[in-house]
């Protein structure tokens, strides 16, 4: 490992950065280095540019060129301390499209089409909680607090933690799990293990058990383990919940990030009429007179 990799991992956990972020950040940076076959220090905002310019030619998504970006600019902003305006390289700017949200019947036919006891409950508690999968998989029993009916989200995104509300049929459903399907992995701290005790499972399994349990399903939506944090959130709004309680539940730091579920509720949507409803009656009476 070279000395410049290890400072930026030693300034990624000063600051609190999850691991999997260091994993990403150093790989990002890692690639980097590698298309212009020279040390990161040796580089500046042109060659960050001409990197930039490489992802797009090769088709890379928004979601890993903004990735690289955020790499590249705590590389540069914190690690490297470099004189040149580091804030000056652009971020992509990702097109934004609703979420794709199922019904609650359709959220049923989705977790019970999940054969295995295991990601089944992990597809559950996702959506009883809305959770990110990542979240769901960091989950420990000490995290289920039954008596004030809390469930306690230690990973959240940002290394942020936060409460939400512990369904009752969540729970009971937890207690079934723990007594008859969790895997038998000694000193496992996680409610959802993997074979290695010091790991919980990873999150590409339980994303195939969705994928197939889809197909099986019949749901012609693209849903992921996602998407089902895309329902609890619309799905709270059409009960009436309120925005800002929403968006605490699901640890959204901007409201407008929460937002955007206000375009997908379905009893909002259809229960609005359209205004040429209101003078119909005269569209009607005009034609009969021709």
């Amino acid at each position: 490992m070279t000395p410049l990799r290890q400072r930026m991992i030693d300034d990624l956990k000063l600051r609190n950065r999850s691991p999997r972020t260091i994993d990403t950040y150093i790989w990002h940076v890692a690639r980097f280095a590698q298309f212009h076959r020279r040390s990161p220090e040796l580089l500046g905002p042109e060659d960050v540019r001409a990197y930039q310019k490489h992802l797009l030619d090769k088709g890379a998504s928004w979601p890993s060129f903004n990735q690289a970006v955020c790499a590249i600019k705590f590389l540069y902003r914190v690690t490297l301390h470099v004189q040149w305006v580091v804030e000056d390289i652009p971020y992509g700017r990702k097109p934004r499209k609703l979420p794709v949200v199922l019904s609650q019947e359709e959220v049923i036919r989705l977790i019970e089409a999940v054969e295995h006891p295991v990601y089944r409950m992990v597809l559950l508690t996702a959506y009883a909680a809305g959770l990110r999968i990542t979240e769901t998989m960091a989950l420990k029993a000490e995290h289920i607090d039954s008596e004030r009916m809390l469930l306690h989200v230690e990973q959240g995104k940002g290394q942020k933690p936060r409460v939400v509300p512990l369904s009752e049929v969540l729970l009971e459903q937890l207690r079934t799990y723990w007594r008859t399907s969790r895997p038998k992995v000694k000193r496992s701290p996680w409610l959802f293990p993997s074979k290695d005790p010091q790991r919980p499972l990873h999150t590409t399994t339980v994303e195939k058990a969705c994928q197939e349990a889809r197909e099986a399903a019949g749901i012609a939506k693209h849903a992921t383990p996602h998407t089902l944090r895309h329902c609890y959130a619309t799905h709270l709004l059409e009960a009436g919940v309120d925005l800002r309680t929403v968006q605490a539940l699901l640890g959204h730091a901007c409201l407008s990030t929460t937002a955007i579920y206000t375009h997908v509720q379905r009893k909002l949507v259809t229960a609005t009429k359209s205004p040429l409803d209101a003078i119909g009656h005269f569209v009607s009476a005009a034609k009969k007179k021709e």
